[in-house]
């Protein structure tokens, strides 16, 4: 049937920056699809845990900081290490500064690529590794951004990940779809999440956001779910190297 090609039953996953957002959404997702989810990030999961545990799902927390690359090959061994395996791989954890580019500092460029871009680029390494080790290929998911495609203003070093991010995905996608590995990405619009926090609180800019965004609203992690859930199911195994945009049709007006 149609339908059992969208179940993750069998699949292990790890979510990066799952202690809320739309990290928090893909890895409920992924539960409720039947995955076994390893919740990654920095701060405590708590949250998160408790929700998929409600319904009877399975995951298990992996403290880490994506600031350093060295945690890349810990957050892969610890997943196999706990649920003998993995086979998804969601590149969700990121961070933000704002700021005219003229006074921008090489600190806030640095800490935003070093997260956004870099520990992406070697967590999916060392996830794709492990996926040719146990020989069944895998699935690796980018979480882009409408600044993957546009340049928005104040934000240099995030704008120049997230375009890094479009980039790579179609990259990766070329070496190792030979290998049975999909590397895909989403494309999330103006999204309720911490990181938009400060554009919500300026009512100027939140009332311009809305009023060019054809669905008529921002939207929530929920809104990420099918996307996620496609890309990381049987049902997209021909699909290599795209970005999907969930933006509300922002980029389309």
């Amino acid at each position: 049937m149609i339908l059992d090609m969208f179940s993750l039953k069998g699949k292990t996953a790890a979510v990066t920056g799952a202690n809320t957002g739309l990290g928090q959404g893909i890895a409920l997702a992924f539960a409720e699809a039947g995955a076994k989810v390893a919740v990654v990030g920095r701060s405590p999961m708590d949250e998160t845990l408790g929700k998929i545990k409600s319904f009877g799902g399975d995951a298990f927390p992996i403290k880490a900081d994506l600031a350093d690359v060295a945690v890349c090959q810990r957050i892969v061994d610890e997943t196999v290490g706990k649920f003998g395996g993995i086979d998804i791989l969601v590149n969700n954890a990121g961070i933000i500064r704002r700021g005219d580019s003229i006074d921008f500092t090489e600190k806030d460029w640095d800490d935003v690529m070093n997260v956004n871009l870099k520990s992406l680029f070697f967590l999916s390494q060392a996830a794709a590794r492990q996926f040719v080790k146990q020989g069944q290929g895998g699935k690796i998911i980018n979480i882009a951004s409408l600044l993957s495609y546009q340049g928005g203003i104040r934000i240099p070093s995030y704008t120049s990940a997230k375009s890094g991010v479009l980039g790579l995905t179609r990259l990766l996608a070329n070496e190792w779809a030979s290998k049975g590995i999909c590397v895909n990405g989403i494309a999330p619009g103006y999204m309720v999440t911490n990181n938009t926090e400060a554009l919500r609180n300026d009512p100027i800019r939140y009332k311009a956001i809305l009023e060019r965004i054809p669905a008529g609203r921002w939207g929530q992690p929920a809104d990420l779910a099918g996307a996620a859930v496609f890309l990381a199911s049987p049902a997209s195994d021909y699909l290599h190297g795209f970005t999907i945009a969930v933006d509300g049709g922002w980029l389309g007006r």
